[in-house]
């Protein structure tokens, strides 16, 4: 009778530096791929100069280093250095995956992507995710040669794609927000009871958004409605307090978000690919307000959201006071509005993406 045989510890190598939206996915696939393989290897690959640097050891993952290889926008000297620098990264790139014995990477786009996947082929298995409906060029170049491709959104124009969302923290997925409700308002100083809309504008915060939404204080408060408004440390919002009515809480940036959601009846926010999966897998109505740069992603990042009944989207330039009074108040005191778009958002799919996407790598890996 033969006895079976246990599959070796795989060894996962993800690349994903640079932002929080290429890193924070890859980190979320390293903890499933460990609770599934309490036995696997996970490596993580990045540039010196990304924000990896400081979120990877933080997460008690190993950090490997290869020369970025940003593609300049337009033709200047630096392109014509570019042939050299990608060769450069690839070298070490492949260097890295020889001495870890990578059984298969996974790329998240971004600069350490490229040179990975280039590295990678024909020699190790790679899987690419991507998380916006619009791919950059590192992921649409990986894809050609991936052995699986996976997507956070349907219509993402990769070959053989698969949807499966976006990888999040188990600490966002498995959020209760009514049990932390109680803890989240007192945490911010917020009423117990009114409806509460979170405001935030990214990282760095947002000037319209600051403007508009504080421009409403007078009306939220005549509403019963309290507000917790991330402004950017980089920003000042000075808010008219109205005694005996739902506080406005102004505060430079969120380090609890799990307290921020809890403490939330409804978000408005930027639609980064990373905020709209965390708001959807969190279940929070939505009023997102795209990014006016760039190639218009965010407003196409927000659109599964805005179909399946669960967010609104509003242009930046169409952002003010007077709208904000018009659209959020009514919503965020529907509490049968903001119940129906809730059950919306969390049906987008993303809370189990992690463990979908753990799945397919160490499949792949096989």
């Amino acid at each position: 009778m033969s006895k079976a045989v246990t599959p070796a510890a795989p060894t996962v190598v993800v690349a994903g530096g640079g932002t929080a939206g290429h890193i924070e996915p890859a980190l979320a696939l390293a903890d499933a791929v460990m609770r599934l393989r309490p036995d696997a290897t996970v490596v993580a690959l990045g540039t010196p100069r990304g924000l990896e640097n400081e979120l990877v050891p933080a997460r008690g993952y190993p950090l490997e280093l290869i020369p970025p290889v940003p593609l300049p926008r337009k033709p200047t000297a630096e392109l014509f250095r570019l042939p050299l620098k990608v060769r450069d990264s690839v070298k070490k790139a492949r260097e890295v995956l020889d001495r870890v014995g990578a059984d298969v990477v996974v790329g998240f786009g971004g600069y350490v992507s490229l040179p990975v996947y280039l590295a990678a082929r024909g020699r190790v298995p790679i899987v690419v995710h991507e998380a916006n409906q619009s791919p950059g060029l590192a992921n649409r170049v990986g894809a050609r040669f991936a052995k699986r491709v996976a997507v956070a959104v349907p219509n993402t124009p990769l070959p053989n794609a698969e949807v499966v969302g976006i990888p999040l923290r188990r600490s966002i997925t498995s959020l209760d927000r009514a049990a932390l409700r109680a803890e989240a308002r007192k945490f911010f100083d917020l009423d117990p009871d009114a409806p509460t809309l979170l405001v935030f504008g990214g990282s760095q915060g947002a000037r319209s958004i600051n403007t508009a939404v504080s421009g409403a204080a007078k009306e939220f408060a005549d509403a019963g409605v309290g507000v917790l408004h991330a402004h950017g440390p980089k920003h000042t919002l000075v808010v008219q307090e109205f005694p005996g009515r739902p506080a406005y809480v102004p505060v430079p940036y969120l380090d609890r978000m799990d307290l921020a959601y809890a403490a939330a009846d409804a978000v408005l926010c930027r639609s980064g690919a990373m905020t709209v999966a965390e708001v959807s897998a969190v279940g929070l109505p939505a009023v997102f307000i795209p990014l006016p740069h760039g190639n218009g992603e965010q407003a196409t990042n927000a659109r599964p959201a805005v179909d399946a009944g669960a967010a609104l989207l509003v242009d930046d330039a169409e952002l003010t006071a007077a709208k904000v009074s018009e659209l959020v108040i009514p919503l965020v005191t529907d509490a049968g509005r903001v119940a129906k778009m809730s059950a919306a958002a969390v049906g987008l799919g993303h809370r189990e993406a992690d463990e979908v996407l753990a799945k397919i790598v160490l499949e792949a890996a096989k």
